[in-house]
């Protein structure tokens, strides 16, 4: 068996945390917009898209270099918020 190439292990690393970061967007998004579940689940659809579109590394435009967790939900939220009320 031929040792795992480095650069295919730091692509699993990196697929694991595009989706750690969607997990943590969308589960943010539901626990502190409970009132507003369905506006939450269209615009999680509308980020990331639905079925053969399905792109969790959109995710990734609300992080950042440091990828500090609060940074990236606190522009997520701006983000959501700026959907909800485009005037």
């Amino acid at each position: 068996m031929q040792p795992l190439s480095p650069i295919y292990l730091m692509s699993l690393g990196t697929k694991n945390r595009q989706t750690q970061t969607a997990a943590q967007c969308r589960e943010h998004l539901r626990d502190v917009h409970k009132d507003k579940l369905v506006l939450v689940n269209e615009y999680i659809a509308e980020v990331e898209g639905a079925g053969k579109t399905l792109d969790i590394t959109l995710w990734s435009q609300f992080t950042d270099s440091k990828d500090v967790k609060t940074d990236t939900l606190a522009r997520l939220d701006a983000h959501f918020e700026k959907w909800l009320n485009p005037g």
